[in-house]
Order: structure tokens, then sequence, then C-alpha cells
């Protein structure tokens, strides 16, 4: 899938560490929406991007690397930059929906899975993960349930996420204590559903080693002069 309109520029720097070149890429996509996301790759891997919401840069990599993230691109105005791109992105992306007539805007569907983050045991702590992937464009909602009654104390939501196919992917987590009896569910709604997408979960008081089919997460791997984020997914067994 193509977003309708990207601008990308891409440059290669000599870090001041090492004679091995280094690609920093920074892209700029303008969605029909209205959004506009911004962000830096080191090496193909993400290390920043920009919250237009907070006016600020946000770092996807730790900080105590090194080098220091933040200083790969000192001396750049970022933030500005990204604001004048944010602009240009969007009158190009008005123009080019203009000229092609304004055509629908294409979009797919979520699927989601919902299981805990640790193994269940009743009356202790843990997190139910809503997890919703493959869905374009990248705006959804995620709600809760308790026993049919909304839940909105100790529900989080992620950012959204690219996959490598231009959809995106998003995390929702509630914080809960499982009890007998008890069933949660998560509902996801987005515009390419017809009806909302509900998941339903209970715990299973006669397997208390309940894992989930599939947990997805983002890991770091280090190396002599940087980090690279990378989104793995690990198969369990168990319900």
């Amino acid at each position: 899938m193509k977003l309708p309109t990207v601008i990308i520029l891409m440059f290669n720097i000599l870090s001041a560490f090492s004679q091995i070149p280094h690609e920093i890429t920074y892209i700029t996509g303008c969605f029909v929406n209205g959004t506009t996301e911004i962000q830096f790759e080191f090496d193909a891997e993400e290390i920043l991007y920009v919250d237009f919401s907070k006016q600020e840069l946000i770092y996807t990599v730790p900080a105590f690397l090194d080098p220091d993230p933040s200083q790969i691109l000192i001396g750049l105005s970022v933030l500005k930059d990204a604001r004048d791109n944010k602009e240009l992105c969007s009158d190009l992306t008005v123009m080019a929906a203009a000229e092609e007539r304004n055509p629908p805007e294409e979009k797919d569907a979520p699927d989601s899975n919902l299981y805990p983050a640790e193994d269940v045991q009743l009356g202790v702590e843990n997190k139910l993960i809503c997890f919703v992937n493959h869905f374009y464009p990248p705006s959804i909602q995620v709600s809760w349930t308790k026993n049919g009654g909304p839940v909105s104390e100790g529900v989080s939501l992620s950012r959204y996420f690219p996959n490598n196919d231009g959809t995106f992917h998003q995390f929702s987590t509630l914080t809960f204590t499982p009890s007998e009896g008890d069933v949660y569910s998560c509902t996801v709604e987005h515009s390419a559903l017809e009806t909302p997408q509900t998941s339903i979960w209970e715990p299973d008081v006669r397997d208390h080693s309940l894992g989930p089919d599939i947990f997805c997460g983002v890991g770091l791997t280090l190396g002599l002069l940087g980090a690279g984020v990378f989104f793995y997914c690990v198969s369990h067994h168990g319900q």
C-alpha cells in the first residue's frame, strides 16, 4: 500500500566515532485525513519521531547509548524543519487529492488478539494486551469491559507503529487482577470495519500455565556504534 503523499529525503553521514558510513533517512508522511508523520531512521531503524501535539522530538532508543542518539543530529533544526515540512507535505497532499478528483482512501481492516502478559494466577496482578494489527489508515479506538461493564482505569494505548506492508499495529493494555468467573473484552473500532471487532478473555482456573498464543513486542539490538529497534513475535502453547 502506498501513502497518498510521501516525501523521503535520504543522506549519508560519516560517524565521528568511526570511518564506517551510516545512512540517516528522514521521512515525512502525509495522510489525506490530515495526519502527518515525521521520523528519522539510522541504518533503517527508527531513532526518533516528531510529536506535533507536544511540539517535541521523541527518541525511540535509550539516550545512554554510545553514540547518544540526540547527538547524531546535533546542529540540525529538526523541530523547526519538521513544522515547515508538515505544512509543505499537507499542501502537496491536498493538491494530489484534487488532481485525482479526491478518490476514496484505501482502507485495511484490523485483526486483533487478546492475551495476558504473564502466566495467569488468580488474585495476582497482571496485564491484558490487546494487540491490533494490519490496519490502515492509522486511526483506531480501543475500549475495554469487565463482566460487561466499561473499564477505563488501568488502560493504556501505545502509539501506532508501521508495518513493512504500509499498514500499522498498536497495543492497548489493561492492568487487572484476575478472579474466577471474570470476563474481559477488548473492542476495536476502525473506519474499515462495518461493525466493532470484539475479543473476549477469561481466566481458565483449570490450567494456571495460561499464556498468549502469540506474544509480540519491540526489542532492542545493541551494536558497537548504535542501536536498532526490531519487532518480534514468539509463539506459545497453552490455551
